[in-house]
């Protein structure tokens, strides 16, 4: 159905701000597990959003997308600080700091899921069902976005940690050295259009996989 877009803000806020807000303190939480404690000490190990959000990737570029029609929505938080080296195994341990934001994402995919089906078999005739199965489409659609995207292998997302942890040094070096790039070329991906025709096929597993734990 066309929602207007104080509709869609009304629709997408609530899942948004969770999707970016458990990303990041999953990141924290995790970090801190594995021996560095950077963002617990600067307040981030939390689940007040008000410390995840970034003005222009959390506010501004989200609302630009959803005012561009057919727009890929796209978005991004304050990242949460890691000193690597202060892990207790750091090539080791990096790749599951950085695997706990996408993780936490199939979760919350997998929660709105849930709430989707409740409210497609519970609420039928209250007035509540239609925002509800609206915010629940919403939340599955952001937290699959997230974690597809920040799996993509491309430093500083999380895939790019995650490949630089498990190759060889100096193969992990060269792809390291790509990181002070990769906003830039992430950017371009996005405004050529091409990011979502990387990620709609990843994306469209990902659905598959909720579906059938459904």
């Amino acid at each position: 159905m066309e929602l207007n877009l104080i509709q869609n803000i009304a629709i997408w806020a609530l899942p948004v701000l969770f999707a970016i807000t458990v990303h990041e303190a999953a990141h924290a939480y995790a970090a801190k597990r594995f021996g560095d404690p950077t963002a617990f000490l600067m307040g981030r190990m939390t689940l007040n959003p008000m410390k995840h959000i970034d003005p222009i990737g959390t506010v501004a570029l989200p609302l630009l997308c959803l005012l561009l029609p057919g727009g890929f929505l796209f978005g991004y938080a304050k990242p949460v600080p890691v000193n690597f080296g202060a892990l207790r195994n750091p090539k080791h341990d990096m790749r599951w700091v950085a695997a706990a934001g996408p993780l936490a994402n199939l979760g919350m995919a997998i929660g709105w899921a849930l709430l989707y089906r409740f409210g497609l078999e519970f609420l039928q005739g209250n007035s509540f069902q239609l925002p509800l199965v609206l915010m629940a489409q919403a939340g599955i659609q952001i937290n699959v976005i997230l974690m597809v995207l920040n799996l993509l292998p491309l430093p500083p997302l999380d895939g790019g940690r995650i490949l630089v942890s498990i190759l060889p040094p100096a193969q992990a070096q060269m792809v390291a050295r790509i990181e002070p790039y990769g906003f830039f070329i992430l950017l371009g991906l996005l405004i050529t259009g091409l990011l979502g025709t990387i990620l709609a096929p990843f994306m469209g597993m990902v659905m598959k996989l909720i579906h059938w734990i459904m």
